[in-house]
């Protein structure tokens, strides 16, 4: 049985992806091992290797494009490509900037305060 390649995927830059199971596989794979790298309590790695185990196994159980990308349900096969390089990028910066180390030195009174600003009802 030949395998069906779609033509274009309708997104102006955005080519077909030839293998887009392998593709995704393998930087599904770059980013748990990226995300190990920090703590386990980490929350950007809890919530990233959640994420990304799952979709890791929609593309092992789903052989056909069009049924991972609704398993998925967040784009084409090819978005899911340049979603996971995106993330891969992040997870790395993420390593360096280290963002579950306590803080260098204490945060100014009031700087997690929401809204920053005291807002005042308009005179009328």
């Amino acid at each position: 049985m030949a395998k069906i390649i779609k033509a274009s995927t309708g997104l102006t830059g955005l080519a077909v992806s030839s293998n887009p199971h392998h593709a995704l596989s393998a930087l599904y794979g770059k980013i748990l091992r990226a995300v190990s790298k920090m703590p386990q309590d980490a929350s950007y790695r809890k919530y990233t290797e959640q994420l990304v185990k799952q979709r890791a196994d929609a593309v092992a159980q789903n052989k056909d494009i069009a049924a991972l990308e609704k398993a998925v349900g967040c784009g084409q096969v090819e978005e899911l490509i340049v979603q996971a390089e995106n993330e891969l990028v992040l997870a790395r910066k993420m390593l360096g900037w280290k963002p579950w180390e306590k803080l260098v030195q204490t945060a100014p009174a009031k700087q997690w305060d929401w809204p920053p600003a005291q807002i005042l009802e308009p005179k009328v």
